[in-house]
This record gives structure tokens, C-alpha cells and sequence, in this order.
């Protein structure tokens, strides 16, 4: 089948296009921007059109689009008048995934991660939202069994249609409610339906709203404040890892720091032990290596480290920050900066005051301007806001060989080159921080 690809640079509809393409379909598709995942899908053998056109479509049988694509683009506008069919990303996992039996991991945060652990415990397909650092791609494929390990998406609903075989629950908490249409009730019910389609559940049982159903529903309950135990954050050939015991099945290691690795750890854990011996499960989390832009230790030194964090709610900001100080802590390092660049204005608007709170116990805070992802501009007094830590605010920062340097004006504030430094954001801090801007 020729399937074309609406959005194809987006890291969900590039899973699905590669993971088609292995199965031997022919792939195309178009985004607005030539990126690093645009660049190695060519290298694939996908061809990809940039900026979208009309002339990409051609003779294909499918035409499947992001959920941001609008009915008046020009190659959907195509593909109708030449009578192709166009399904939306989250219609067209029914039908990629109807013959897989997939373990599709959902929640607010933790979700790539757990995908990915769960990666590297099991055997089997998987599509992920982010890059495992073991395989170096977010998409793997296997013929040697119909095993899909799938990171599930809310914020469209699409999680519904992902044929869950076992549903993995991390949490429920709100997010994405535009798609909702700020109805709670709707949200949470989608959530219910998600776990009920699946005849292997595994959740967080201290989760508020997964807590109301342990007497409604069937299924593994983790209780991580009784089930978690032990934990202490160690290195392992100088790289972090939480140990941590799980029940009554033993200890385990784990790459990453912190009691949401332990979390995530033991969800898919609990997953895997539906179908695997506990002694391999032991053995095969230790091939996790993390994933790309989660706590990515992308420059090393024996008196500095830079980490790069993909962070951009200040859930997942606050709990890798308690990660970077016990690491700081175990590496005998006494600064931590931490630069921050804000991910969209409606995000940073609506949780401000939880984003206030992210960085404590900071030496040193760095503000860049919002990475706005195409919407309106609106005023925030971050030097108001925030006056609290000892703060920057700059445009950019570059970097060269284990030196970043601040720029605001054009001109170079500082320089570090000392200690922890950590950037968080969503946007293309990513490749400000490893000297790729």
C-alpha cells in the first residue's frame, strides 16, 4: 500500500510512518520544516515533501495527517478531489494496530519513559514518543512476535483507538482539556474506557482519580508509597541509577534518578511479569539507558555536566529537579543552573505560580523567551515573577566543547563552565544545549 503522511516530522506520525514502512508499505510524507527527524526518515527511503503541496499527492491509497493538520490544507484538499481516503492519526490506529497485541502506556507524564524501560525488558515491536538511547529511534520492529509496546496519547483521544491488549495507567491528571472542551467528567471517562478495553490492566493506585475505580476494576494496583520501598540513588560506572525494591519480587536497577523512575520502573515491571520470569525482567531493565532529551546527559567533564531535559510542565520539571540534586549531591557538586526556556504562553500562564515553585535549591536561574509553537504573544513579568532565585534573563545560549555561553542583546553575559547545568524545555533549547543551533 502507498500510505502519504501529513505531518511526518512530528514524533508521533514519524513512529507510525517508519514502523509502516518496515512492514513494507510504501511510505511518503510532508511537514513545514525540513528537521532531524524529516532528514533521517529520507534516509530510510521515505521521500518527504517541504513545505506541504499539493503536487505530493499522487497516486497513493492512503493519506493519514496530524491531529494540528486543518481540512484546508493543500494536500488533503488533493487527496480528496483525487478520491483517496484521509484518515486523521488517531482514526488510523485502529487499523495499524488491530492485529498487535499491544501493552499501550498512558498518563499525563512518565509515559515515554515507561514505554521505553518496558522496551527493554520485553521483546516485541514498539513505537515510542520519544528516542530510546538503547536503539537510537523511537520506533523498533520485530517479526518474531505480534508484541506492541506503544506510548498511548490523551490529548487527542487517540489512546481510545490504540487496541489495548494491557492498558498502563501512570496517571490521569488533567491535560490537553482543549480537546475536552474543558470538561472533566469527559476526560476521565475516556480514561475509564481506555482501561476497560483491555483485559490486562496496570495502574497507579494512588493516581486520585485511578484510586476511584480499585473497587469497580480488575486489575495489578500499584501502591507506590507501600509497594516502592528502599530506594537509593546510585552510580553505575558513573551513571545514575535508582535501586529500589518492588513488593515482594526484589531489587532492581534502573537508569535515572529518581522516585518517578522507580514508578515508571515498576509499571512496566508489573506489565512484563504478566507474560516473563521475574529474574529476566531483572536482568533485561538494566539495558534501559534512558531516552533522548529525558535527563540526556549530553556533555561530561570531571568538574561539569550538562544535561539536557525535555521537560516543559512543572510536574515533570519538579520531579527531574529533585533528580538533579541527587545527583549534584552524589557527583560533589555545589552549583546547579538551571535554564529554562517557557513552552508555550497558555501553559506557562496557566500553572505559573507551580512553575515559580520548580526551581528551589538552584544557584542559578535562566529564563529565555517562550518558545511560543505558534501562539499569540502575552505578557509575563518573568524578572517580577521569579526574583526570588538569583535570575538571568536572556535571549539564547550557545555552546562549545563544556562551555555555555549567555547571550541577551548580542551580546555574552557569562560564561559556565562549572558545576550541574540543566536545561528544560520543549522548543529548540535542545539544540542550543548541545552546541547544534
Amino acid at each position: 500500500m502507498k500510505i502519504h503522511f501529513i505531518g511526518i516530522g512530528g514524533i508521533g506520525i514519524s513512529g507510525l510512518a517508519q514502523y509502516m514502512k518496515y512492514k513494507g508499505h510504501e511510505i511518503s510524507g510532508s511537514d513545514i520544516a525540513d528537521t532531524v527527524i524529516t532528514q533521517k526518515l529520507r534516509k530510510l527511503g521515505i521521500t518527504v515533501t517541504v513545505p506541504h503541496n499539493a503536487s505530493a499527492i499522487t497516486n497513493q491509497d492512503l493519506v493519514i495527517h496530524s491531529a494540528i493538520i486543518r481540512p484546508d490544507n493543500p494536500e488533503i484538499v488533493e487527496a480528496k478531489e483525487r478520491e483517496i481516503e484521509v484518515l486523521a492519526r488517531r482514526e488510523a490506529l485502529l487499523r495499524i494496530l488491530n492485529t498487535s497485541k499491544v501493552y499501550s502506556v498512558a498518563g499525563a507524564h512518565g509515559k515515554s519513559t515507561t514505554t521505553a524501560i518496558l522496551t527493554a525488558i520485553m521483546d516485541g515491536s514498539a513505537i515510542i514518543g520519544a528516542e530510546s538511547k538503547a536503539f537510537g529511534s523511537n520506533v523498533r520492529y520485530t517479526t518474531d512476535n505480534d508484541v506492541m509496546l506503544f506510548e498511548a496519547d490523551e490529548s487527542d483521544g487517540s489512546f481510545l483507538n490504540s487496541n489495548p491488549y494491557c492498558s498502563i495507567v501512570i496517571n490521569a491528571e488533567p491535560e490537553h482539556m482543549e480537546y475536552y472542551d474543558y470538561n472533566y467528567e469527559l476526560f476521565y471517562e475516556s480514561y475509564k474506557t481506555f482501561i476497560k478495553l483491555a483485559p490486562c490492566r496496570v495502574l497507579n493506585a494512588e493516581d486520585p482519580f485511578l484510586n476511584k475505580l480499585i473497587d469497580e476494576i480488575e486489575a495489578k494496583w500499584l501502591y507506590p508509597s507501600r509497594d516502592i520501598t528502599n530506594i537509593e540513588f546510585v552510580l553505575i560506572n558513573d551513571e545514575p541509577h535508582t535501586r529500589f525494591n518492588l513488593k515482594d519480587l526484589g531489587s532492581f536497577d534502573v537508569w535515572g534518578f529518581g522516585k518517578h523512575i522507580a514508578l515508571d520502573a515498576a509499571l512496566a515491571i508489573l506489565a512484563a511479569n504478566e507474560s516473563m520470569d521475574i529474574e529476566e525482567i531483572r536482568e533485561k531493565i538494566l539495558t534501559f539507558k534512558g531516552i533522548k532529551k529525558r535527563f540526556d546527559i549530553v556533555g561530561a567533564e570531571h568538574d561539569s555536566v550538562i544535561i539536557d531535559d525535555y521537560g516543559h510542565h512543572p510536574t515533570e520539571i519538579k520531579a527531574t529537579f529533585e533528580s538533579v540534586k541527587e545527583y549534584a549531591l552524589l557527583k560533589g557538586f555545589d552549583k546547579i543552573t538551571a535554564i529554562w526556556q517557557p513552552h508555550k504562553y497558555s501553559r506557562t500562564v496557566d500553572n505559573l505560580e507551580e512553575f515559580i515553585k520548580c526551581f528551589e535549591g538552584a544557584q542559578e536561574l535562566i529564563i529565555l523567551p517562550v518558545w511560543s509553537a505558534g501562539e499569540a504573544s502575552r505578557d509575563i513579568d518573568f524578572a517580577e515573577k521569579f526574583k526570588r532565585y538569583n535570575l538571568i534573563m536572556a535571549d539564547n545560549i550557545t555552546r562549545a566543547n563544556n562551555t555555555i555561553t549567555i547571550i541577551k542583546d548580542k551580546e555574552a553575559l557569562k560564561t559556565l563552565d562549572k558545576g550541574l547545568i540543566i536545561g528544560f524545555g520543549a522548543g529548540d533549547l535542545t539544540y542550543q544545549i548541545r552546541g547544534t543551533a
